[in-house]
């Protein structure tokens, strides 16, 4: 394979996983910076799960900030512990359309009040002449649709992945009005948490994961799908890198799907319109990802016994699944390639990482600069470590790390020297 498709399908394959977190970034700083200098106003700070012990006021001593908020960060780490190993304990008992109505009530809360709350700030932030029965309908329009796209069939995928991206924003401005110390004890927490709940044996995320896997579902979480890319003309397409659920991997099988061109059947004596074979990757020659290692070579498929002159789809030439004259088996079929586990993003991994651009944006936008490059490259450097390994791996640590680690260089040490020689005329 030339070095110029390897590039262009890993570029594809990484873009479509930063993309949706750059730019629910870059929301959530439009919106601290939009909305900051209305709450400055609001004196009171607001009581969430992540302060329930401690309610952090300016008038604390830094010892009373640093305890009470590693109080903070340890209940609501307990917390979510305790509500993941609940959503395991359901999904073993096989309690699904529970945990799908408890999404659809979560998404829906979600959208209605919080989003609604944000929504309603920014119309009176830019005076913007709305009446409350207009505003009325349309909050509920977008969360009807929001909840139905999220998690009914026959919406495009492109609508799920925006009201996924819109979830995201809205939890994660909501977490910006936590206070400062609150803040950062709790995404290191968080990270930390992260990691031992996808690496540990009895990790509940590592649990979940292998349920999911084991009985070939779809995990009982909102999760941001990117679906890979299937290229035309002579370069081979690529599966995705498996499943990158808030940094965990699962790339097991690819389902080859059988489809009709143009919608109709082409078999001479209306046989069968639609074949699929489900076909363990490590069973696969040929390149299945940049990121990914190839598998061993796979022969022809059998439809029938016939064997059909057809235009062989470059995902199964890259396979290894026609002859060398072009010959598919099967009745003069298109062939497409959808894989059972794409590239696929937690909705917590878009919130914290919008959260710690969100407190930096509060500072000034070097320091948000800088710690969206260290997310990114924290981004950058997991995906690369989920295509070594192979395995199971938490996608906040790096990042988190990165982003604090930026954040403070950046404000104690980048910043008054930049202002420093530009203030004294020392930069040209």
């Amino acid at each position: 394979m030339e070095s110029g498709s390897i590039l262009e399908s890993l570029g594809s394959e990484i873009i479509g996983v930063m993309s949706p977190v750059s730019i629910c970034m870059f929301l959530v700083v439009l919106l601290v910076y939009t909305l900051s200098s209305s709450s400055n106003s609001n004196s009171d700070p607001i009581r969430t799960a992540a302060n329930l012990v401690y309610v952090e006021t300016s008038s604390d001593s830094t010892t009373q900030k640093l305890e009470g908020s590693l109080l903070n960060a340890l209940v609501f780490v307990i917390l979510i512990a305790a509500v993941t190993f609940l959503l395991v304990l359901l999904y073993y008992y096989n309690f699904t359309s529970f945990l799908k109505n408890y999404m659809r009530f979560s998404a829906f809360f979600v959208l209605g009040t919080m989003g609604g709350s944000i929504f309603l700030s920014v119309i009176q932030y830019f005076s913007i002449p709305v009446d409350s029965i207009t505003c009325f309908v349309l909050l509920v329009n977008f969360t009807v649709v929001g909840v139905l796209s999220l998690f009914s069939e026959g919406f495009p995928i492109f609508l799920r992945q925006s009201y996924m991206v819109v979830l995201g924003i809205i939890v994660a401005a909501w977490f910006t009005k936590l206070p400062e110390w609150t803040t950062w004890t709790l995404l290191v927490a968080l990270a930390l948490y992260d990691l031992v709940a996808v690496l540990a044996p009895g990790g509940p995320l590592k649990i979940l994961v292998e349920l999911a896997s084991s009985r070939d579902g779809e995990l009982p979480a909102l999760i941001y799908e990117a679906r890979p890319v299937v290229t035309s003309g002579n370069q081979g397409g690529r599966t995705g890198l498996g499943m990158l659920v808030g940094g965990v991997s699962d790339s097991e099988s690819v389902e080859v799907e059988m489809v009709a061109r143009g919608g109709e059947s082409r078999n001479r004596n209306s046989g069968v319109e639609y074949t699929s074979v489900q076909i363990d990757s490590d069973d696969v020659e040929g390149e299945s990802t940049p990121l990914v290692p190839s598998s061993r070579e796979r022969g022809g498929l059998e439809n029938e016994g016939r064997d059909v002159q057809g235009e062989i789809s470059p995902l199964i030439e890259l396979l290894g699944m026609g002859d060398a004259a072009g010959e598919v088996r099967g009745d003069d079929l298109d062939t497409e390639m959808t894989t059972s586990r794409g590239i696929k993003l937690g909705l917590g991994d878009f919130v914290f990482y919008s959260v710690l651009v969100g407190r930096a944006a509060m500072y000034d936008l070097m320091t948000v600069y800088a710690c969206y490059l260290a997310i990114i490259s924290g981004l950058g450097c997991t995906l690369i470590l989920l295509a070594v390994h192979r395995q199971a791996l938490p996608a906040l640590p790096i990042s988190i790390a990165l982003g604090i680690m930026f954040y403070f260089l950046t404000r104690l040490i980048m910043e008054p020297f930049v202002v420093g020689i530009s203030t004294n005329l020392m930069m040209f």
